[in-house]
């Protein structure tokens, strides 16, 4: 056989060709394959390509055969399964701080995981045009440097932005720097996923306290040099029970709170406080439990969302705020 400046990428071109081209539903026959290799310029013979399979196989790769009226080779089992890789696209596109171009370029790097037959199958799962999607392109870099002070027991500096109204520019909501643009200085302990945004939970030395602030708020991080404050608290801090109760992230004063609940809200209950609560049996349709949660908008909204299913008993002050705030919506009507 005529050998070429190609010949010794051979076994690299055959592994991607089959990488590419098969999968159970889609074998390549021999011919076919030389075919292939044909189009990397690289000339092969029957009996130097079955030497090569055997290679691949000897090193890792799951080639199979199937027999009809023509012997057919395929990649069987890969790193990822195909239901594994619809279930990363899913979560892909269901992600909210993930924009919508990353969300497509992420999908599109998944595709390469798989056969060009497969791939499209993955293609028929992209529903991201119309998901409510971040603006933020830099987020994955914000999660990156978030990670590495974390890693490198670092505070870190940034600038913070908000949602504004500004009637008088064309767009009308516009992203505006907190603070007057100046910068914010804190210790990142963890990053946590909550309500769909990415949070990190950070110590605050200047106001002594810890605080969360969103991921995708974030701009200009600088990892500094200066190592993070708050260990003492950290060591002791339970992140579980800190998101379980911060209902949506908003800021609020955390409280103990009882609350009267129909009995087929249970799973409601555990799906937010978990199953490590106490319940008491109010009548033959409630229960009675109590949890902490901070008192802020998103918690009077979430009881009033259920319907009247849970009620809340106790702090007065919080029976009276959520009063408060069912008048002011029924006179608003």
């Amino acid at each position: 056989m005529a050998r070429t400046s190609m010949q010794k990428q051979k076994l690299l071109c055959l592994r991607q060709i089959l990488l590419e081209k098969t999968d159970e539903k889609n074998g390549l026959t021999i011919a076919e394959i030389i075919g292939e290799l044909k189009s990397y310029g690289i000339e092969s013979e029957r009996k130097s390509l079955y030497d090569d399979l055997k290679i691949l196989e000897m090193y890792g790769l799951d080639i199979c055969r199937t027999k009809s009226s023509s012997v057919r080779y395929y990649v069987g089992s890969r790193e990822f399964e195909m239901p594994e890789l619809k279930l990363l696209v899913d979560a892909i596109q269901s992600s909210k701080f993930i924009t919508h171009r990353k969300s497509l370029s992420l999908i599109k790097k998944l595709e390469g995981l798989v056969s060009i037959h497969e791939g499209k199958e993955l293609q028929r799962q992209v529903f991201v045009a119309n998901r409510v999607k971040t603006v933020n392109e830099k987020i994955y870099y914000n999660v990156d440097n978030i990670h590495n002070a974390i890693a490198d027991d670092k505070q870190i500096s940034f600038k913070y932005y908000s949602w504004e109204l500004d009637f008088s520019s064309t767009e009308r909501v516009v992203k505006k720097p907190r603070r007057n643009g100046a910068e914010y200085r804190v210790s990142p302990w963890a990053l946590c996923w909550n309500d769909e945004n990415y949070y990190m939970i950070a110590y605050d030395k200047a106001a002594e306290m810890i605080k969360h602030y969103r991921v995708d708020k974030m701009d200009t991080i600088t990892v500094c040099d200066e190592c993070r404050d708050g260990k003492q608290i950290f060591d002791k801090f339970d992140l579980v029970g800190y998101t379980k109760c911060v209902f949506s992230m908003f800021g609020g004063e955390e409280v103990s709170v009882k609350l009267s609940v129909a009995n087929d809200m249970i799973g409601v209950i555990v799906d937010r406080f978990g199953k490590d609560i106490f319940v008491s049996r109010e009548n033959d349709e409630r229960f009675c439990v109590t949890v902490n949660v901070m008192l802020s908008p998103q918690f009077y909204a979430w009881v009033f969302g259920l319907g009247g299913k849970i009620k809340i008993l106790s702090p007065k002050k919080a029976v009276a705020e959520f009063k408060r705030q069912l008048k002011e919506a029924s006179e608003g009507i």
